[in-house]
């Protein structure tokens, strides 16, 4: 009898690296390959950086081509030095830290505020016909439209200013939570029912987590009002901060320091977004 033939190559070295149980014995693959999560990030943040560096250099090139006098567009390296001043002199961390401290407080209470009202128009056919329009026509309204309103009824101080930037952070969330809300799927509410949920057993059990991906959406654009609205917010007789810097440069007409604060509110503006971007991720993980 003639001996079997021998497995092909490919198939002796696959036999080779397991042992006598049959149990694959090759090393794990290394971390870090192509398709890692690090491996993404990477490659994201590499792609995020090709516009702001692009835009830097555009800029560069065209105070080198004498495009613009130097007051009205001073150079990268201009703005730099402008920035390193005050840093230097103590102005640039104040106002970054009372801008900053003016955002987080008003976008807490205006967040909390939305997500209670969308919560409740978003459950309620009869909050929803009696609130829906009135809060929709309020949302119309610009945001420098209540600054006077503001200063009469609570003056010049941190007040206003927290409330104004709390209206901006408020019509996005309230919106995106109702919509979320009002279109929860019909089987979970039924099946949380069928649990003996009900009221905000079944709001925070069920329906909350249900609605997070779009609440946080709403959120996201509640963070990004915010900043948009501090400026506004800070053209309330302020003496600190970066919207007063903008004012302050502009009436001096110092445009270097007007690009500084609105790089430094650009990059502020990216930051709490990033960390945002991180609390959805764990609440996705969490609930979705």
């Amino acid at each position: 009898m003639s001996a079997p033939a021998a497995p092909p190559a490919h198939e002796q070295v696959d036999i080779s690296s397991r042992g006598t149980s049959g149990v694959d014995r090759r090393p794990p693959r290394a971390p870090g390959g192509a398709g890692t999560p690090s491996r993404r990030r990477a490659t994201r943040l590499a792609l995020g950086l090709i516009a702001p560096l692009a835009l830097l250099a555009l800029w560069q090139g065209v105070v080198s081509a004498g495009v613009y006098n130097r007051v009205q567009l001073p150079g990268p390296l201009v703005v730099a030095a402008a920035g390193g001043d005050l840093w230097e002199r103590g102005l640039l961390q104040a106002y970054i830290a009372i801008s900053t401290q003016r955002v987080v407080v008003g976008f807490v209470v205006g967040t909390a505020l939305g997500l209670a009202a969308g919560a409740v128009v978003g459950l309620s056919r009869l909050a929803d016909g009696l609130l829906a329009p009135t809060i929709g026509a309020f949302r119309a309204v610009p945001s420098l439209a209540w600054v006077p309103l503001l200063i009469l009824w609570m003056g010049i101080g941190e007040d206003s200013k927290i409330t104004l930037i709390a209206i901006g952070a408020f019509f996005p969330v309230y919106t995106t939570a109702a919509s979320a809300l009002r279109h929860v799927d019909r089987h979970l509410v039924e099946a949380g029912r069928a649990f003996g949920l009900r009221g905000v057993a079944m709001l925070l059990t069920v329906q909350l987590p249900a609605a997070v991906p779009g609440i946080i959406a709403g959120v996201r654009l509640a963070l990004a009002q915010a900043w948009l609205f501090l400026v506004a917010a800070e053209l309330i007789a302020s003496t600190m901060g970066l919207g007063f810097l903008l004012q302050d440069s502009g009436n001096n007409g110092r445009t270097d320091r007007i690009l500084l604060a609105i790089i430094v509110l650009a990059l502020l503006g990216t930051l709490t977004d990033a960390l945002v971007g991180l609390f959805e991720r764990w609440a996705l993980r969490r609930w979705a």
